[in-house]
């Protein structure tokens, strides 16, 4: 058996990831999948990458060097599809959680009016990047801190956060919550692609408990079960309904900024027009198409 990309995807997931569990959600597959692609793996290099535990996995000695192999390769192949995609003749915008939310379709039509050619297309992509790094998104939406040197980043607008929490709780009676109320729930944080980690709440009023998720679906699951609150931007809220969930605004938490990121070595076509058009969507000044 040879080595396929497959197989240094699964493992590169599973350590991002640190568990199969989430490396299936992050790869849209199943846990089973995922693990037989690792020993697949395994089996064709005839060593051990992983050590595997009820909780975690770790790479061994050998893992180690292999993945940063994998993870070189996995860039490679990832430019070459950047190199096709900017044969195209479409613009795609990568998002993790959310577009731009209640804006995402007043830019499509404002893009469609001044670029008929040149369609806008919005993919969703759970990864830190949004799907820059992975050469399937020219732009991405972000709203946490991208620090990879390779992108480059400028704030388009600003979001407010709003609570997630299930419809039959005492919470979702309120027009809206301050962070103090979510403190006594359980809170579903996504560490790798979501907005919120426990440095929002003030020194000493951490919530009681967090439970980690992987992906807006896993999250929204949870709270419609009554099993955690969330928190999240105004996007979520937006387009991400779910029945038993409802959102409420978060009062007291700080907005959330939101960017649009590119590679800095190459940026794509009509950046500029973008940068604009998303400026004056979001009513945000200054303005910020200064490329």
């Amino acid at each position: 058996m040879e080595v396929e990309l497959r197989h240094l995807r699964a493992l590169a997931a599973v350590v991002d990831a640190g568990t199969f569990t989430g490396a299936a959600a992050s790869l849209g597959v199943s846990q089973a999948a995922v693990s037989r692609t690792v020993a697949a793996l395994e089996a064709a290099l005839g060593t051990r990458l992983l050590h595997r535990s009820a909780r975690h996995v770790t790479l061994t000695a050998t893992g180690v060097q292999v993945l940063a192999r994998a993870r070189t390769l996995l860039d490679e192949v990832a430019a070459l599809y950047r190199v096709v995609e900017r044969s195209r003749t479409e613009l795609r915008v990568g998002y993790a959680w959310a577009a731009l939310g209640r804006h995402t379709r007043h830019l499509q039509k404002a893009w469609a009016a001044e670029h008929p050619r040149v369609p806008l297309v919005f993919v969703q992509v759970a990864t830190a990047s949004a799907g820059l790094a992975e050469g399937v998104a020219d732009v991405a939406v972000i709203r946490r801190p991208l620090r990879d040197q390779r992108f480059r980043t400028v704030q388009v607008g600003v979001e407010a956060r709003y609570a997630a929490v299930a419809t039959g709780s005492r919470l979702a009676r309120r027009r809206a919550v301050g962070l103090d109320d979510l403190t006594r729930h359980t809170v579903a944080i996504d560490d790798r692609t979501g907005t919120t980690t426990a440095d929002l709440w003030p020194s000493g009023q951490a919530p009681r408990a967090v439970r980690s998720v992987h992906g807006v679906d896993e999250w929204l699951t949870l709270i419609a079960a009554g099993q955690a609150v969330g928190i999240t931007s105004e996007a979520t809220a937006h387009q991400n309904p779910r029945p038993g969930v409802a959102y409420r605004p978060v009062r007291d938490a700080p907005p959330l900024p939101v960017w649009l990121a590119w590679w800095t070595d190459d940026p794509p076509s009509h950046l500029a027009d973008l940068l604009d058009l998303a400026c004056v969507t979001y009513r945000f000044s200054p303005r910020c198409a200064n490329t």
